[in-house]
């Protein structure tokens, strides 16, 4: 069997939206063992849930480099990680004999389809992967459901950049209503955002500070029972989308049409205060070290009214069996 090399070293809410760009590439290729570089944790539970055969462990593109040394020489690399021409540099040395990617003429790879700014994040590579010939499209994001539904509210208050952070304080004073209001709200993040989380959580009653306490099955799992999922424009806001859990998503820095939701729209709630005509799609740094300005002119009453809104629509669509109670520990 040949191997299928795919280069896609990102973070969570990247690995995602490459989902169904990885789908189309299975039925291209049905015969190749579909290998995915790529960081560990995230690769190794796509292997879970079936959308890639395994994984080459790798954290970023410059780890990617050492990809000759970890692989056999593939059949056909994919580049899913950027245009180029770096990333189209390190598969090239993996000695593939076909290689699929943007055009990069800097690298002198011609064959790809050009590169457009303009485009979802999720289009973009269902694009790549249609040129070749692998049929799959936005509705390919969906991954199988995780835990049983429950009536708990997931904040996820982190995002890996200052310019996408939402202030802490707002993020405790929804907490707060929302606890009082009678819903359990658990706080999600990292083992380096538990400071922030702590913000969030300590002293509410009703809230659960789940943070640096969970890996990523387990916060799959908290995810997808959740009743509805709140988050700035972060890896849990895209994990939300895929297992069709209500969500609210903040965005700042880069509108929604570039990274918002992508399928079942009418579950989630997406809060952006720029303007596409004024501010461009991309009206900001991602990657800033300070709060985006579009970001702050979110209010707290903002989130709430969405926060009632995707909470109501879920309660007239539910069940009347009672469903079970969730804890971040993973125990009813």
């Amino acid at each position: 069997m040949s191997d299928l090399l795919v280069l896609r070293a990102l973070g969570l809410g990247d690995l995602l939206a490459s989902v169904p760009a990885l789908r189309g590439l299975r039925r291209a290729f049905p015969h190749s063992r579909l290998l995915l570089a790529a960081p560990g944790p995230i690769g190794h539970w796509l292997v879970s849930q079936g959308v890639v055969d395994d994984v080459v462990v790798v954290t970023d593109l410059a780890d990617a480099a050492r990809l000759p040394a970890l692989v056999p020489t593939p059949s056909v690399a994919v580049n899913l990680h950027g245009r180029g021409p770096r990333s189209h540099e390190v598969l090239a040395r993996s000695g593939a004999r076909r290689l699929f990617a943007f055009s990069c003429p800097t690298v002198g790879h011609h064959e790809g389809p050009r590169w457009c700014a303009d485009e979802h994040e999720v289009d973009r590579w269902v694009r790549l992967v249609r040129c070749a010939g692998g049929p799959c499209g936005p509705e390919d994001l969906v991954l199988p459901p995780v835990g049983e539904p429950s009536d708990h509210v997931v904040i996820h208050p982190g995002a890996a950049a200052p310019a996408r952070r939402w202030p802490v304080a707002r993020w405790r004073h929804v907490a707060q209503v929302l606890a009082a209001q009678g819903r359990r709200v658990v706080v999600t993040g990292s083992a380096g955002e538990r400071a922030w989380c702590a913000q969030v959580a300590d002293g509410v009653e009703g809230v659960v500070d789940g943070s640096g306490r969970t890996g990523l099955a387990e916060l799959a799992r908290v995810v997808g029972s959740a009743a509805a999922v709140l988050s700035g424009d972060t890896g849990v806001a895209h994990l939300a989308t895929a297992l069709r859990r209500p969500s609210v998503v903040l965005f700042g820095p880069v509108s929604p049409a570039l990274w918002g939701p992508r399928v079942d729209l009418a579950l989630h709630r997406v809060l952006w205060a720029g303007d596409p005509e004024a501010d461009g799609l991309r009206p900001g740094d991602p990657h800033g070290v300070l709060l985006d300005p579009l970001l702050d002119r979110i209010a707290v009453d903002d989130v709430l009214e969405a926060a009632q809104s995707v909470l109501a629509e879920r309660e007239r669509h539910a069940v009347c069996d009672p469903s079970p109670v969730v804890t971040v520990d993973g125990r009813p």
